[in-house]
């Protein structure tokens, strides 16, 4: 069985370029609707790039954290959504 931070490592895995998923989104297809602070917690520690962790986004549209800062992050969504 896997654990809450393995089903989503394996979720965000799966978000395509030029989408994005909410905290909330996360935690309710990992199982855990009202975990959506710890998909944060769980997605700051990631150093995979296989996990694109800067395609999970705030419910309100902000961008909110990233391990790489929110600069990068915004950096990263904006060219993906030009390739689209």
């Amino acid at each position: 069985m896997k654990t809450f931070g393995q089903r989503v490592y394996e979720i965000v895995r799966h978000i395509p370029k030029g989408a994005t998923l909410t905290y909330k989104e996360v935690a309710i297809k990992a199982g855990r609707p009202n975990a959506y602070r710890a998909v944060g917690n769980i997605l700051h520690k990631n150093h995979d790039p296989k996990v694109p962790c800067h395609r999970v986004i705030r419910s309100d549209g902000k961008t909110g954290g990233y391990n790489g800062g929110e600069k990068r992050k915004k950096e990263l969504l904006k060219s993906e959504q030009k390739r689209m």
